[in-house]
């Protein structure tokens, strides 16, 4: 993973000219929030809904990191697909036209959420020591996301029009940002094969903001790292986006091949 620089740091840049790769192949199993507005073809207002009072079934997920160093600079791609998908009867966590839904109205919704999320960097190792790395990392990140509601509301109150009682609808979105950030590793032990891996970064763009952070603990081999992790991911959207913002927190674990 991003955080994963294993013992492509163990042989200070000023011992080696030549080229090393990692290869990380890792699972994450975030938690996914954050609030949508979907509007319905033919409805008069915006249904709108919290992700994280649906989700909760991870369907399918793709992760992998490759990374290549020689001396002190390098770069990295990570890239990561989701496909989740839930249904949840008798919400109130929705509202129509940004209003809540009546005392004595229910919602059944079912969610579908799609999503890539590529990053790729460029790095200088700033700090290369058998205990520590630093390295001062810069990009770009990509987010796709496409969301797919059906939802059903029984209003007993009659206040809800007609035409917003039942919908399907669908939003989408595409967004670039440049990224800063730093990432490396603290070694500790007698062999220095146990060690703690971050990863950092802040960005703009298409979002009015990004972050991502990971912190962990890893164990070095010969040629393969074991990593564990928590990781989080949030965006902040520009007002009118349909996605107004979007976060994924959970653990992950992965193995980090060298050569």
């Amino acid at each position: 993973m991003l955080s994963s620089t294993g013992a492509l740091a163990q042989q200070a840049a000023g011992k080696t000219d030549s080229w090393q790769f990692g290869v990380s192949i890792y699972g994450w199993f975030p938690d996914i929030a954050g609030q949508t507005a979907f509007t319905q073809p033919g409805g008069s207002s915006e249904f709108e809904i919290g992700i994280e009072n649906i989700l909760d079934n991870l369907e399918f997920t793709l992760m992998g990191t490759f990374d290549a160093r020689k001396g002190r600079w390098g770069f990295l791609v990570d890239g990561i697909y989701m496909e989740v998908d839930n249904s949840k009867t008798g919400t109130r966590e929705a509202s129509i036209g940004g209003n809540p839904l009546p005392i004595n109205a229910t919602a059944d919704v079912n969610l579908d959420l799609e999503s890539w999320i590529w990053t790729a960097a460029g790095y200088f190792r700033a700090v290369d020591q058998p205990d520590s790395t630093l390295d001062l990392v810069a990009g770009g990140r990509y987010l796709d996301v496409e969301q797919k509601v059906n939802w059903n509301i029984t209003d007993s109150s009659g206040t809800i029009p007609a035409l917003d009682l039942t919908g399907t609808a669908k939003t989408s979105l595409s967004n670039w940002d440049a990224i800063i950030g730093v990432r490396g590793r603290i070694a500790f032990g007698a062999k220095k094969a146990w060690f703690v891996p971050y990863y950092l970064d802040v960005g703009a763009g298409d979002s009015d903001f990004t972050w991502q952070g990971i912190a962990g603990l890893g164990y070095a081999l010969r040629w393969i790292d074991v990593v564990a992790a928590w990781r989080y991911l949030y965006y902040d959207m520009p007002s009118g986006k349909a996605i107004k913002d979007i976060n994924f927190s959970g653990p992950a674990i992965g193995l980090t091949f060298r050569w």
